[in-house]
């Protein structure tokens, strides 16, 4: 592994785990609060475990790739663009 590769990995592992907690914590609120009936609808489903999966897995990969997107584009300053004055 390239000396700069471990930073920028343990960078990306951060925004993703604070991506994945804040997908956790908006899956358990909504099932939690029973929005719009969701918990109801999943918790006495006979397909209980196949319908938590694919909503906690697709929100909480849909927040972690958001979190490390910012994380990313958050990175560059006005340094980066001696052209432009702010």
């Amino acid at each position: 592994m390239q000396p700069y590769a471990r930073p920028a990995l343990l960078f990306l592992a951060r925004h993703l785990a604070a991506g994945l907690l804040a997908g956790l914590s908006f899956c358990t609120g909504m099932l939690w609060f029973d929005v719009a009936g969701l918990g109801t609808l999943l918790l006495e489903s006979e397909h209980m475990a196949v319908g938590l999966y694919l909503f906690f897995g697709s929100v909480c990969g849909t927040f972690g790739g958001v979190a490390m997107a910012v994380g990313v584009m958050n990175l560059g300053d006005h340094a980066d663009r001696p052209d432009r004055k702010h």
